[in-house]
């Protein structure tokens, strides 16, 4: 299709073709997505097989055709014909007020509206290309306790941590763009993406930093779609950032959501601004997102945060002790670490309640103390589960050796054992990624792995032998859950 940028004289018969193509697309396309960007265009010419329509702006007719070509091309040719052809023009730029968009709920502690000065009118530039548009200020939204300086450095996070480093060099500028941290809850995704934005900001006081979550996202989408009618806006809005951090990208579900970020991803990108992304999970278990998006997203570096291990732990707590200007016994420090296992967040509350009940009843941090603190928060342990109990158990129960079981045998009994194996270790192990199960069961790659996780699934929703398992397996390894 071509895109044309001179308005044309009508010719008549342009509006009953337009029209007659409208009442297809209406029973093609959402609602919703009809009112957004099928009700806007406005038929210009008919002349011969060439339907020529006035859009908005160059990025409108862009984002169409990314969206919408197969439902374009089908409704022409129902309509025109086989030769049908689609041109478009571009409606004059106007005078258009500041654009506002509501910054969410976050954790910052600023929260305001961010606003953008308006353009002076002239010529018919295109939809990236603002004359005479001032510098950009935005708030960016970055916690200031969130800095590489209050991060503290272990095997979880050291390649995360050197990564953003790099990039606070020289963001836009590095392999690493984007950059896509993943891991479990409260494995500190947020603190290593927002220590980066700070730190950007320190070393390059002059780009345009941007902290939002996935959620927040989605939101300032819809109301910009459905309230305000600003869409464009939003998109040029964003398409202005030097640097847009989005956390918790996971949320971003739906087609209109991934569809305004997938344009803006690309904008960002080739114009080498930087873009940092946390999820909960691996881009290759983000099932719900279109894949022109996930192979996005492993264009840069995909670097996993893993539960920091006992010296780590023990670290974060003198580091936060040493913040708060408390003394703490290194016994009930260690006490601590040993007891909170699982993130930083709850190693992180656990702290802050004991120095809270020791401050309010007045009296020393203690074992003792920590023991009863502990024991209010957590509750008792549950042994935990882990990829040697995972695998000992499973062997115990099929009478499988644990060489057999880490073969590569394709023997049915061993194969079924296996994807055990690996399913246990998904549901059971919190923030076990499908890399880390691979590795330890076979040496097969994620995509294996989640294979298997799928395969056990359907079995056990038809197989009631394979359910009993499972089942019975889960028990042994997790006698709670009886």
């Amino acid at each position: 299709m071509h895109i044309e940028n001179t308005p044309m004289d009508n010719n008549g018969k342009h509006i009953d073709v337009w029209n007659e193509c409208l009442s297809i697309l209406k029973e093609l396309v959402e609602p919703q997505q009809f009112q957004i960007w099928f009700s806007r265009i406005r038929p210009v010419e008919m002349l011969d097989s060439v339907l020529t329509v006035e859009v908005p702006s160059e990025f409108f007719a862009e984002y169409l055709e990314s969206a919408y070509l197969d439902v374009l091309k089908k409704t022409l040719k129902r309509v025109i014909g086989a030769g049908a052809q689609l041109k478009y023009t571009f409606k004059p730029v106007q005078n258009q007020s500041a654009m506002t968009v509501p910054a969410g709920q976050g954790n910052p502690p600023l929260n305001r509206s961010i606003s953008v000065d308006s353009y002076s009118p002239g010529g018919n530039p295109g939809a990236l290309v603002y004359p005479g548009l001032t510098k950009l200020k935005v708030d960016p939204r970055l916690n200031p306790s969130f800095s590489f300086a209050t991060l503290v450095e272990g095997d979880c996070n050291r390649l995360a941590r050197s990564a953003g480093r790099n990039i606070a060099d020289a963001p836009g500028n590095t392999p690493f763009n984007p950059l896509f941290i993943f891991g479990g809850p409260g494995l500190g995704k947020t603190h290593v993406a927002q220590a980066i934005g700070l730190e950007i900001m320190k070393n390059h006081p002059d780009l345009v930093v941007l902290y939002v979550s996935g959620n927040e996202f989605k939101n300032q989408f819809v109301r910009a779609v459905n309230v305000e009618n600003r869409l464009h806006d939003f998109l040029a809005f964003y398409q202005r950032m030097d640097v847009l951090i989005v956390d918790d990208i996971q949320d971003l579900i739906g087609q209109g959501n991934q569809n305004a970020f997938f344009n803006i991803f690309n904008y960002l990108h080739q114009n080498r601004k930087q873009l940092i992304l946390t999820s909960d999970r691996a881009p290759v278990e983000l099932q719900q997102f279109e894949n022109r998006l996930l192979s996005r997203f492993k264009w840069g570096l995909s670097v996993e945060l893993t539960r920091p291990d006992y010296e780590t732990r023990l670290a974060m707590l003198r580091s936060r002790c040493q913040r708060e200007g408390v003394i703490i016994a290194d016994e009930v420090l260690e006490y601590l670490a040993s007891r909170i296992k699982t993130n930083f967040r709850e190693l992180e509350g656990s702290l802050i309640s004991l120095i809270a009940h020791s401050t309010i009843a007045r009296c020393e941090c203690t074992v003792e103390l920590a023991e009863r603190v502990i024991g209010n928060l957590v509750g008792e342990e549950v042994a935990t589960v882990t990829l040697d109990k995972v695998q000992k158990a499973v062997c115990d129960y099929f009478n499988l050796t644990k060489d057999t079981l880490l073969s590569s045998s394709r023997k049915r009994q061993i194969v079924q054992a296996r994807q055990i194996a690996m399913y246990l270790s998904r549901t059971l192990i919190p923030n076990c990624s499908l890399a880390t199960i691979g590795s330890e069961i076979g040496g097969k790659d994620h995509a294996t792995v989640l294979h298997a996780c799928s395969t056990v699934s359907d079995l056990m929703s038809t197989d009631r032998v394979f359910k009993k398992y499972v089942t019975d397996l889960k028990t042994i390894l997790v006698p709670s859950e009886r």
